[in-house]
């Protein structure tokens, strides 16, 4: 084996991570070895073997992450309702951390003392993948090649990538930056740069258009056992192909389509288009059964822990103890959420359409307008608002009395 210093590349097989194993060798004297994670985005990873070598790399693992990433990132995410901007279901960002675990634990493996990553220095994906490192190795050196090198450019790295033989194929007919995954498929870039313009309408790769689905509604049903999901139309499923079924009815019926304009963790705006079909029924459904399951102080309280949660997911903070004990709060609180949601799905539309708990709170003879004087006494409500309305009442003869004084 060869004595030099030993670099673990995250690897994708796209432009940018194949030219970066002839810069690492030709500027750290390194040997390389590459890992491709396996989460989730159908497309297939065993040509990459060939390519890594071609390129220089002595080896590559491919690590198969799907379960892992549905049951310990996405499950998380969901019971928590964590939605970053109104919007965004966090494809990309949860992702990261697995990932970024896993190179670390290659690295001890192939006893490599620094991990490279092609995130570029305006991205959150640097500050996802580097602070999981440090989290689980805070001697690992980190090398950012986008950050340090001479290439500005997309057609910089296609010189790069000709002049030494890299095999890499470039297609024009997409222009967009995309990352996909089981959860998702983000496009950035090109036309959408600009907030004005419309997204095309072949835009799409997973969804159909939503003017293009089918001019039928299509209902589907999602079992949850204490806040996860374990069934679609009666169907007891394991996590990723219940997540990959769904993806599929989503799909075809145009739901799951995000056009927002998000805050950056690195300080700019930047407009994506997100497609998350699965996820969007999931997290629909989801707010369903917990609306009959949770009390009302649990369930408003725990709003504003989604949104911070949001933000830690986001900006790459998974592997700390704000966001563990976030979950831990949010366990708790899904020890009754069990029950089955029906949902329809029209043209690019998520509709409830039904949603019952053997712990259902909702209480038909408490909310009906017949009579319920047995749980509910009408005339409780005078003392009741005499007493809440207290405050307003003392300000009110309090201003009253300064006006008359």
């Amino acid at each position: 084996m060869s004595t030099k210093k030993r670099v673990l590349l995250a690897y994708s097989g796209g432009l940018d991570t194949s030219i970066i194993i002839p810069w690492l060798k030709e500027n750290y004297d390194c040997d390389v070895v590459c890992m491709a994670a396996d989460v989730g985005q159908g497309e297939e990873l065993a040509p990459l073997q060939e390519k890594a070598k071609k390129s220089g790399a002595e080896k590559l693992y491919i690590e198969d992450l799907t379960h892992e990433f549905v049951v310990d990132f996405i499950w998380p995410t969901l019971k928590a309702g964590a939605v970053y901007e109104g919007k965004y279901l966090l494809g990309t960002s949860f992702a990261r951390p697995l990932i970024a675990k896993r190179l670390v634990e290659i690295a001890h493996k192939e006893g490599c003392t620094a991990i490279c990553h092609g995130a570029t220095g305006k991205g959150n994906d640097q500050v996802r993948f580097e602070l999981t490192i440090k989290a689980f190795d805070p001697h690992m050196q980190i090398i950012a090649p986008w950050r340090i090198w001479d290439i500005k450019s997309r057609e910089e790295a296609i010189d790069y990538a000709n002049a030494r033989g890299i095999p890499v194929p470039v297609s024009k007919k997409r222009p967009y930056s995309m990352d996909r995954n089981l959860w998702h498929l983000s496009h950035e870039g090109a036309d959408l740069e600009d907030p004005w313009n419309e997204p095309p309408i072949d835009l799409p790769l997973i969804c159909v258009h939503p003017e293009q689905a089918p001019d039928a509604p299509e209902y589907v049903t999602i079992g949850f056992d204490q806040g996860i999901p374990t069934q679609v139309n009666g169907q007891a499923l394991a996590p990723v192909a219940l997540v990959a079924l769904l993806n599929e009815i989503g799909a075809r019926n145009g739901v799951g389509i995000a056009d927002l304009v998000e805050n950056r963790l690195v300080g700019m705006k930047s407009r994506g288009v997100y497609e998350t079909p699965g996820g969007a029924i999931l997290y629909a459904a989801h707010s369903q059964i917990e609306s009959i399951t949770l009390d009302r102080a649990t369930a408003h309280y725990k709003e504003l822990v989604a949104a911070r949660f949001a933000d830690l997911v986001y900006d790459g903070c998974w592997y700390t103890p704000l966001r563990e004990a976030l979950s831990a709060f949010v366990d708790n609180t899904q020890q009754a959420v069990t029950g089955t949601v029906r949902l329809k799905l029209y043209k690019g539309n998520i509709i409830p359409a039904g949603v019952k708990s053997p712990n259902s709170l909702y209480s038909e003879a408490i909310a009906t307008f017949g009579d319920s004087a047995e749980l509910y006494d009408h005339k409780d409500s005078e003392g009741f608002i005499n007493l809440f309305g207290l405050p307003i009442r003392v300000r009110a003869l309090m201003q009253e009395s300064k006006h008359n004084g």
